[in-house]
């Protein structure tokens, strides 16, 4: 059994609550749950991710993408009726699945796209102004008291 007691941190932190139950929710994730389907996490610059996902067999109309609340969600569903067809051997996976991804603050998705079985997922990191750094001028102390009389 694998326990983190994060309580110290609790001390010293403000806010980060989410954090505490994302690793708290990673301590009790099933491997095998996480293994179908495939996929990949690239970073394509300082502020450009993609995730990429196979899907082989699946459509447009099969496929669901969420955004929500900093939460990702991918979803697929086919409706197929396979009863007429025999298989000799059935080796491509069609169940339905569902994956999330965790997003970091002002992480963004742009797009998405099917291409040859892979589902493309572009994502974008967009800092608002008010967060980015600014310079502060400095003045001399006699300049400030001039403007506050």
């Amino acid at each position: 059994m694998r326990t983190i007691d994060l309580t110290p941190l609790n001390r010293f932190s403000v806010g980060f609550d989410r954090m505490q139950r994302q690793l708290e929710g990673m301590a009790h994730l099933d491997e095998s749950a996480t293994a179908y389907p495939p996929y990949n996490i690239e970073v394509l610059s300082e502020d450009a991710y993609r995730i990429t996902m196979a899907v082989a067999g699946f459509s447009l109309d099969d496929l669901d993408i969420v955004e929500e609340n900093g939460r990702l969600r991918i979803a697929g569903h086919m409706e197929r009726d396979d009863s007429q067809t025999e298989y000799l051997h059935r080796g491509i996976a069609t169940r339905a699945f569902e994956r999330h991804f965790e997003l970091a603050d002002h992480i963004k998705v742009i797009g998405a796209g099917l291409d040859n079985g892979l589902l493309h997922i572009e994502l974008e990191r967009e800092v608002p102004e008010a967060l980015k750094p600014r310079k502060i001028a400095i003045n001399s102390t006699k300049a400030i008291g001039k403007q506050a009389a």
